[in-house]
């Protein structure tokens, strides 16, 4: 890297700004270039500062995150946010409501019955980590371990893999993590209010706000999103959301694919994981399942994807041009697994395309099929 990330920390606690300074600090690749406790004051410094990234709270006096987060995407359009919110209903509401104007990411605060060792630990874990992701994708800094190199692939023109074998699809499965809040949005907006087959989805989030964001897209979508419980029965049309803190998976009883949830070991360190979910589709719905990896930091998806192209599915990726961070969808698209890499907006309208055009055909192959035997019969 030819110089360390410059980082704004916006908070109105003293204590939360050192703490998290100090922690930021002990990375050799990232530099605190300024504080402020509020956002009217971090507005202010921007011009002197430079900073490559702003880490920012959510309740301020004087001017809030969502304030801060509107002036700044005014000024610097580029300029990555991280929101630095409280663990509670109120916090993961405003968060996801950041999310959507804009946003890169977010970090829940530590609760405050952990210890500091505890609590610094888990904003080290999670907060540099998305630093370094988030800024990899800014020009002049090197790659992330869990950001995928760019493929020389121009926007908007599908990637072929090897071809699919064109059975109906029965499901779509979808993963997502940094930045895919407002992908999720894109993607069920495309889907018509008869979709004809059930959607599963995995975004890296912890409990509280996958029901908040259950609630958010199905408030704005013509099909009914919410969150993954035990033994749902899934319907043509219905959306389910893995819960936070839980993998999700499918399993076939009979003539019915419910629903399985289980707190297992983390997965590329995520629960719910993309991977866990994509192994049990690819096991049950084999070469009628269309897989989609949007937006997301690090490889979560990778082996699931890999599980489903053996089984004959299909995988769609979104480009390098419109996620967030190139992570999850780049590096399979980098193995080679996956059929089309689109932009969102063309990826949202081809999966709403694919499945229903699938499913006509393989209804007419169907018809045609049963015409044939009993040709044969007279």
């Amino acid at each position: 890297m030819s110089r360390p990330i410059r980082v704004l920390v916006v908070d109105d606690a003293v204590v939360i700004r050192r703490s998290v300074s100090k922690i930021l600090s002990e990375d050799p690749e990232i530099e605190v270039v300024a504080v402020a406790a509020n956002g009217r004051i971090a507005l202010s410094k921007l011009p002197l500062a430079a900073p490559d990234l702003v880490i920012l709270d959510m309740e301020m006096p004087d001017m809030d995150g969502l304030q801060t987060l509107a002036a700044l995407s005014e000024a610097q359009p580029e300029l990555p946010v991280i929101m630095f919110s409280a663990h509670t209903e109120r916090g993961a509401a405003a968060t996801l409501k950041a999310l959507s104007l804009g946003a890169a990411d977010y970090v829940p605060k530590p609760a405050r019955i952990q210890s500091p060792a505890i609590a610094a630990q888990c904003v080290r874990d999670q907060l540099i980590p998305k630093i370094k992701a988030l800024c990899s994708m800014t020009a002049g800094f090197e790659g992330s371990p869990n950001v995928a190199p760019r493929q020389s692939q121009p926007a908007g023109v599908p990637y072929r893999a090897r071809e699919h074998a064109g059975a109906p699809i029965g499901l779509l499965a979808i993963g997502a993590s940094t930045g895919g809040p407002k992908a999720l949005e894109s993607v069920l907006d495309a889907l018509p209010a008869d979709f004809p087959v059930p959607t599963l989805i995995v975004q890296h989030m912890p409990p509280l706000f996958t029901r908040l964001l259950a609630a958010s897209l199905s408030s704005g979508a013509s099909v009914a999103v919410r969150e993954g419980y035990a033994g749902a029965a899934l319907r043509p049309g219905q959306v389910w959301i893995a819960p936070g803190d839980a993998h999700m998976m499918v399993a076939r009883q009979g003539s019915t694919v419910r629903l399985q949830i289980h707190k297992g070991p983390e997965e590329n360190s995520c629960r719910p994981a993309v991977d866990v979910l994509f192994r049990s589709v690819a096991d049950v719905y084999g070469a009628r399942a269309l897989a989609v990896l949007l937006t997301g930091i690090g490889q979560d998806g990778l082996r699931g994807c890999e599980r489903i192209r053996e089984a004959g599915g299909r995988v769609y990726v979104q480009d390098a041009t419109t996620s967030v961070v190139w992570g999850m969808p780049g590096f399979v698209a980098n193995a080679g697994l996956a059929h089309r890499i689109l932009p969102l907006a063309e990826l949202s309208a081809e999966i709403a395309h694919e499945v229903m055009a699938s499913r006509a055909t393989g209804a007419g192959a169907v018809a045609a099929g049963d015409k044939a035997r009993q040709q044969a019969c007279r």
